[in-house]
């Protein structure tokens, strides 16, 4: 499939109604089509593995095509510009997350652009910083602990940012690298306990809604 086919097969099934829900939960409708995920992730089984393709579906700005840009991709072909420049144009949380979980983390920057990104200041940047924490903490099996141990600081600095989606993602790789085993666990616990000490709001909303989760892990994984 060319890109210029998948945007007219995105553009078949846009759905303003979804877009006016969408919006809601804070997901930016510009150049939103309202396609639902399972049909964008049908179109990127039917196009295939490219990176040329993926380039050419990012350029068009269309929300969905960017997403189905990610899953298409090859990481083997990513540069560390080619992340620098798509992390410049996130504008949406879901882009951002989605970008993050199913191209960046398995390329071999994700640990360098998540500590790079983690200190940026724009709001999507720095989001896509801890999204990549929180999505190899998940997937990233043969890291070292030292190597998330790394974050913590990074996660401590950003937790007086109160921006929405900063904050939400702080909290997300702080839970994620805490789950990741024991040992993290209760180093998680640790920090999280002095970012509660911050003399911040969001600060603290990370804190108790981290130590909430970690803490009931811990319990059963202990029982």
């Amino acid at each position: 499939m060319t890109a210029r086919e998948i945007i007219a097969a995105l553009e078949s099934h846009a759905n303003p109604a979804n877009v006016a829900g969408m919006a809601r939960y804070g997901i930016n409708p510009k150049g939103t089509l309202g396609v639902t995920i399972p049909l964008i992730r049908a179109l990127a089984k039917k196009a295939g593995r490219s990176h040329d393709l993926a380039a050419e579906l990012w350029e068009s700005g269309v929300h969905e095509a960017r997403i189905l840009a990610a899953l298409v991709d090859d990481p083997s072909r990513v540069t560390r510009r080619q992340m620098d420049r798509w992390v410049r144009d996130l504008d949406s949380w879901d882009v951002c997350d989605q970008v993050c979980s199913n191209l960046f983390r398995y390329t071999p920057f994700a640990f360098a652009k998540a500590g790079e990104w983690a200190r940026a200041r724009p709001e999507f940047v720095r989001r896509a910083g801890f999204s990549l924490m929180a999505g190899l903490a998940v997937k990233a099996k043969d890291a070292s602990n030292a190597q998330f141990e790394a974050f913590f600081p990074l996660i401590a600095e950003a937790a007086t940012d109160d921006r929405n989606m900063v904050k939400k993602a702080v909290n997300w790789a702080l839970r994620q690298i805490g789950k990741r085993n024991a040992y993290l666990g209760k180093v998680a616990i640790a920090k999280a306990e002095e970012i509660g000490k911050i003399d911040s709001k969001a600060a603290r909303w990370i804190a108790s809604d981290a130590l909430r989760e970690l803490r009931r892990r811990s319990s059963i994984d202990s029982a």
